[in-house]
This record gives C-alpha cells, structure tokens and sequence, in this order.
C-alpha cells in the first residue's frame, strides 16, 4: 500500500440485549474479547494509527485497547455522529481510514487490505459487503458496474431493490482527505434524528467523489448482538482458526 492507513473502531454500545454489564465489545470470543481480536488482526494489516470511539463509561474498553488512543462520544446520535467524534484524533491523516465496528471480530486482515486498495484505486467511499443466506432486512447496495451508486435500507427498497442480494455490512473504508468533510455534510432528517454513516455514499456522490463496494464471506463478516449471535460467532472463529 502507498497510503498510510488508520482505523477508527466504533465501541461505544452496551452489552444490554446481552444480558451484560459489560460493554458489548468486550465480551468474549474464545476466551478474547471482541474488540481484541479486532486490533490483532489490524496490527497485522499493518495500520498506523488505531482510534477507539467510546461511551463516556468506556473505561474499561480503554484499558482493553491501551496503548492505542480513544475518544468519547458522549451522546449515541448515530453512526456517522461516532465517526465524526474522532475528528480531533485523526487531525492531520489524510491516508486511507478504515471504519470498524468493534463487534465485527472475525474480519480478515485481506480483507481489509482489499478495502484500503480500493480506496487508493481512486474510491473516496469503499463499503465491504456480502451475500447473506437470507437478506432479509440488511441494506442493500445498489451498484452500477464498480461504483455504488447508492445503500437503500429495507424499509426504504423499491420490490427490485429488495430482490438484490448484495448487502452492507457496516464496514467502510474512506479516503482520509475527504472523510470528514463528507460527515460534515451529512444531515439527521430521519426518524431517530440520527447522523447515519451509510448517507456517506449518497453525500460523497453529491460532491463529485466515486463511491464503490467489494463482496467479503457472510461468515467473516458477521456481528454479534445477542447471547446467540455471540456463540455463533464462536462457531465460525473455530472454522475459520
């Protein structure tokens, strides 16, 4: 890779849904929690800076990810609100930012080197995603031979755009010179009045930038935010390891 890269991790929800105290990426997947598998496998990308995004009790997720530096959003206002609250860390980088959720613990170093290549392929937007068995009520993405043109929620697809079977899977990579003028000019005229991260495609297109996505395994890929995801998770990291 010519770019430096840099990877925001977004670890600021709770363990709620699974009947935990703890937060919800420190809860373990054979015997690690998720956030450290996580930056095993970035530190293997290699990257150059990793930043944590955490909840004002994140405490103990700061001590999990020491040395590496985190940042707090004091308020849950979305996705792209998460991301924009690692502005003042990421001041001055302008390589390639990978954006992680901290419950994705199974995603491959490749992987995320495909991400960062696309990226320096001339994409100011690169979304990672994947085919699920059942699609069901994932996002979608709409591409037009390697651009994406756009992520359309389920609530939101046309019956055409619900018969696609390409999804998001939340991870995202961004040129670093772009990425926080493109937040900047996202809006929260929604329901939850939430700043969502997936409006960056539709905002990067509106100034001009490319915007593309590339097809990662269902099972690297998956999340975890219930007891049973949890296990399933385990289940996979077994095969994969």
């Amino acid at each position: 890779m010519k770019n430096k890269i840099a990877a925001i991790i977004l670890g600021a929800g709770k363990g709620t849904r699974m009947k935990s105290d703890k937060p919800k990426v420190l809860m373990p997947v054979c015997g690690k929690p998720m956030i450290s598998h996580i930056i095993e496998t970035l530190q293997t990308v290699p990257v150059d800076k990793i930043v944590t995004v955490i909840s004002p009790e994140g405490q103990d997720v700061a001590a999990t990810v020491a040395p590496y530096e985190t940042c707090v959003q004091d308020k849950q206002l979305g996705t792209g609100h998460a991301v924009n609250c690692a502005k003042d860390a990421m001041k001055g980088f302008d390589g390639t930012v990978l954006v992680v959720f901290g419950d994705t613990p199974l995603i491959k170093a490749e992987t995320f080197r495909r991400a960062a290549q696309k990226v320096e392929d001339g994409f100011a937007v690169v979304v990672l995603g994947f085919r699920p068995q059942d699609a069901g009520r994932y996002g979608r993405l709409v591409m037009s031979g390697q651009e994406l043109e756009r992520i359309v929620e389920f609530k939101d697809a046309s019956d055409e755009e619900k018969a696609i079977t390409f999804c998001n899977s939340g991870v995202m990579a961004f040129d670093g010179k772009h990425l926080f003028e493109i937040l900047a000019k996202i809006g929260n005229n929604n329901a939850a009045g939430e700043f969502y991260l997936t409006d960056a495609v539709e905002t990067a297109r509106n100034m001009g930038l490319k915007c593309s996505a590339f097809e990662g395994d269902a099972e690297e890929v998956a999340s975890a935010n219930t007891l049973e995801e949890l296990a399933q998770l385990e289940v996979y990291y077994r095969k994969a390891n």
